[in-house]
């Protein structure tokens, strides 16, 4: 329930025109925030949050309560339309607020960017802020933006240090500020961290298009870049061309987890899989689907022979193309099935018989 306010005719006209306009506020909160996440779509800006509100009737009349008398109308308060973009990274902040300074006109004299406050234990409120406003509304709303851990370290030190009404002592407050200082620290690793990947990933997609694939470590990144050069489509296109099939492509990333069960290492060692064992996974091929009048293959196949091959002329045998059906599809009883049909089949293709 509300409690009564005791405020002078002044104030009450400040909180007549709010009512009035809020309607419009809550219009301009919905246009605002529609055009952030677009914006933010277009540019591949992943933020983890968006929210807004627009001040609370009970909210605005205590402010006018304790200090009507600084503002002469309605468009001296700034915030009673606010925003808040909370990114996971440091630097994401200056992204965002490009992107702002894009969309609206800043009022820069009362924008504030707490992120040039030094003391040790400012971190949850070294947020941006900034004053904007658009065309046909005469009102100012305020936008802050922040990343995620000073967010949640904002809320905790509010809950902790104001709403108990307590004052706290020293010995809490310093390791308060520690753990402020800690966090700020984080804050900067992940940052840090996500700069020195993005480096790391440029160097291996260098490396894989200029062929040095021995150097290059096989995870995630690097057989996802080598894939872009389409390493298997020859293959795929070749064992395609005996029934003029389709080749519907799938994504070949679960293969990474068979490289490297079977002991890969490198990108070489896939390349150096293809040389060797493209005539082995052909003849599989052929004899999979050679007398069939499948018109459409999907652009797995290839690897997956390639890699039947190469079990099989290595000695992993039967419990060999096992494993690689459990690493793509997860255990089955029907994998050893799949596997025991696939070893007999293999078995006097010309490739088992020669010599790599």
């Amino acid at each position: 329930m509300s409690r009564t306010r005791h405020l002078d005719p002044h104030c009450e006209a400040i909180l007549q025109e709010y009512q009035d306009n809020r309607p419009r506020f809550c219009e301009v909160e919905q246009e605002v925030k529609e055009r952030l996440r677009k914006t933010f779509a277009d540019a591949g800006l992943l933020v983890a949050a968006l929210e807004s509100r627009v001040k609370a009737y009970d909210s605005l009349a205590g402010k006018l309560e304790l200090k009507g008398h600084k503002y002469r109308s309605l468009a001296d308060l700034t915030d009673i339309l606010g925003l808040r973009v909370i990114t996971f990274y440091i630097d994401d902040v200056d992204k965002v607020a490009s992107a702002v300074e894009r969309l609206f006109t800043i009022d820069w004299e009362n924008s504030i960017d707490k992120r040039k406050i030094h003391e040790i234990d400012s971190f949850g409120y070294l947020s941006l802020h900034y004053i904007c406003s658009v065309p046909d509304f005469p009102y100012r709303f305020e936008i802050q933006m922040r990343t995620l851990l000073q967010h949640a370290w904002a809320n905790m030190d509010h809950d902790t240090g104001y709403k108990s009404g307590v004052e706290i002592p020293k010995r809490y407050m310093r390791n308060m500020s520690r753990l402020a200082g800690m966090l700020e620290l984080v804050d900067d690793e992940f940052s840090k961290i996500r700069i020195e990947l993005t480096d790391y990933r440029r160097r291996v997609q260098a490396l894989v298009r200029s062929g040095n694939l021995d150097e290059v470590a096989i995870d995630g990144d690097t057989f996802r870049s080598y894939l872009e050069l389409g390493p298997f489509n020859q293959l795929n296109r070749r064992i395609a061309s005996m029934n003029q099939a389709e080749i519907q492509d799938v994504s070949l990333m679960p293969y990474l987890a068979v490289f490297k069960g079977i002991g890969f290492k490198t990108l070489g060692d896939i390349s150096n899989l293809i040389k060797v064992f493209s005539e082995g996974a052909y003849q599989i091929a052929c004899y999979q689907i050679g007398l069939t009048d499948l018109d459409i293959i999907s652009s797995s196949i290839g690897p997956q022979d390639l890699c039947i091959a190469y079990i099989l002329k290595n000695g992993g045998g039967r419990a060999g193309i096992k494993y690689m059906f459990d690493l793509l599809n997860g255990e089955s009883e029907s994998n050893d099935m799949i596997a025991e049909m696939l070893l007999e089949q293999s078995r006097d293709l010309p490739f088992m018989n020669t010599s790599n």
